[in-house]
């Protein structure tokens, strides 16, 4: 097995006869030099490299492997069970019990064949059907986080990608096998793990051909085909055809081995997850229970949907506008369920990947924790509910509540803030109050930073500014007033100072300055009255007259 990016070349010619060269071979040595240059940008120079290598050293050097990494070690030895992965998914999605249960059955039958198949290759040759899933329900219950989840408990490969991108031919959008090709990159170009790897393709449901119009073959029908394909057992080569450098490679090869050689992967026990909202399918479902439309206002219809999804058969699917093939590949289906205000509560509490440690994680780059009531976790939960994306709505609640926050404390003394009901309400009042709350702690750390911008000047120009406390108070006056900090108050009012005050320096011995409340009123006209004042003295001096 070869790596990606790695090339065996075939020589021609014997060691002792390597330095013998036809017209021919230095026209091709010509040729390979100018494509070098040019597609050295699409950092394709280890393609060149290694024929060159190959033609100096007569024949191919064999490459060479590190021992088996941890992560094929880990799918060689694989024996978790069901109720195993199902605990480990509960450390980190809230509900979806039955998704939970599904996944974990189909992942361990999965796994323990592949390894069946590693320890004895003759059980390739039989026959086994995939247990390739199709998820169905509403955005944001958890559907990627679970598969994220277990190819994290594994250690495999994962690769999630949207339907809608792909294309029949690639040209349009991508080429499915774009899929495949991703994973090899997770995989860091490790094809024997990659093949091992698991695909999740999101939005499945927008490449029915029933929504596609005229262009079934660019969005519907033709992908379907075609990612039926990579479920079975197809085999996937490395590099698009689209590939520029992978053209060049390719061609390089009929110009030194005769016959192209082909490196491919194999998507036998590559693991696929489709899934999809599948907006009207349930309405569909319905029809065909009951044999007419039930009107429900708009709660009551997402439970419905709910229930009417988990009794979709495959009939369903075709009429929806899925190939028949393509839903056979697909035999395992469960459905999410959506979200309530107290789901999104669970999932702020008890989930290990909740969005509320991003958060804390992003105020802890500035030494800022805050305090969260149980009131406040209640009341993001209900308006998040009322978003009707599911844990995404979290996101949305928390954004508008610490957007203002994450712009306005990294800049104050505060180290620690709590968040009540009311905060999240109101959160513009809240730290207005809280900033009033701390002014006289703030007006520290602005007298603080206004020296650290004298310890700058002084470490940038050598010269030392010694600011008066009513020039301090100015300063500090002027960042609150017009909301700017004081690195941005001082660059503004002492920007010319660099410039000027060594010219002063340099015409006297002074290497102290002064700066008084009418320097930071006028400072460009006091460094002018300096500037004049410092050559006048010069001159009085080199006259032998009295400074003034």
């Amino acid at each position: 097995m070869y790596l990606a990016g790695k090339v065996q070349a075939t020589c021609f010619f014997p060691t002792q006869q390597a330095s013998i060269m036809s017209d021919s071979d230095k026209n091709n040595d010509e040729f390979r030099s100018e494509i070098q240059s040019m597609f050295r940008n699409l950092n394709a120079g280890n393609i060149f490299s290694t024929f060159g290598q190959a033609e100096a050293q007569g024949e191919p050097e064999e490459p060479e492997f590190d021992e088996e990494n941890e992560f094929l070690h880990r799918i060689r030895e694989f024996n978790l069970r069901p109720r195993e992965v199902r605990d480990y998914l509960d450390r980190f999605v809230i509900k979806q019990q039955e998704a939970k249960k599904v996944l974990s059955v189909a992942i361990c039958d999965h796994y323990n064949h592949v390894r069946e198949c590693l320890a004895k290759p003759n059980r390739e040759e039989e026959e086994y059907t995939k247990q390739n899933i199709l998820l169905l329900g509403p955005t944001g219950v958890g559907k990627t986080y679970l598969m994220r989840c277990i190819a994290k408990l594994i250690g495999v490969p994962f690769v999630k990608a949207d339907a809608t991108k792909f294309s029949e031919t690639g040209y349009v959008g991508h080429d499915v096998d774009d899929i495949v090709r991703d994973l090899i990159r997770v995989a860091d170009n490790d094809l024997e793990l990659a093949q091992y790897g698991i695909v999740y393709v999101d939005e499945i449901d927008k490449i029915a051909t029933k929504k596609s119009g005229g262009n079934r073959d660019v969005s519907g029908r033709g992908v379907q085909i075609n990612l039926l394909k990579l479920m079975e057992d197809t085999e996937v080569n490395i590099q698009s055809q689209t590939d520029l450098a992978g053209q060049m490679e390719a061609m390089m090869e009929m110009m030194h081995g005769g016959n192209k050689k082909k490196r491919t992967i194999n998507t036998r026990h590559i693991l696929f997850i489709v899934s999809g909202a599948f907006d009207g399918l349930a309405e569909q479902v319905k029809k065909r229970v009951q044999g007419g439309q039930i009107g429900f206002g708009h709660t009551q219809q997402e439970l419905d949907d709910t229930a009417y999804l988990k009794a979709v058969q495959s009939k369903d699917l075709i009429d929806y506008g899925f190939e028949p093939e393509f839903v056979g590949r697909l035999p395992v289906r469960e459905v999410c369920e959506p979200l309530s205000a107290e789901d999104l509560e669970a999932v702020l509490l008890r989930s290990e990947g909740s969005i509320l440690s991003q958060y804390r994680s992003d105020f802890a780059g500035y030494d800022i924790d805050f305090a969260m009531a149980p009131e406040a976790i209640t009341r993001i939960a209900e308006l998040a509910s009322k978003e009707n994306t599911g844990a995404r709505g979290l996101m949305t609640i928390l954004e508008r509540l610490f957007r203002d926050h994450k712009f306005e404390l990294p800049s104050t003394p505060i180290q620690l803030f709590e968040i009540s009901a009311e905060t999240i309400d109101d959160p513009a009042t809240s730290l207005r109050e809280l900033l009033h709350d701390n002014q006289d702690a703030q007006r520290k750390v602005l007298r603080h930073e206004v020296d650290a911008f004298a310890a700058r000047f002084k470490d940038e120009v050598g010269l030392e500014l010694e600011f008066e406390e009513a020039a301090i108070d100015k300063l500090v006056d002027l960042s609150i007033e017009t909301d700017k900090t004081m690195r941005a108050i001082c660059f503004e009012k002492f920007h010319d100072f660099k410039y000027g005050l060594p010219l002063i320096a340099k015409s006297s011995d002074t290497r102290k300055f002064v700066i008084a409340v009418a320097v930071v009123d006028n400072p460009d006209e006091e460094l002018s009255r300096w500037v004049v004042e410092s050559f006048k003295n010069r001159d009085a001096e080199s006259a032998g007259a009295e400074p003034e």
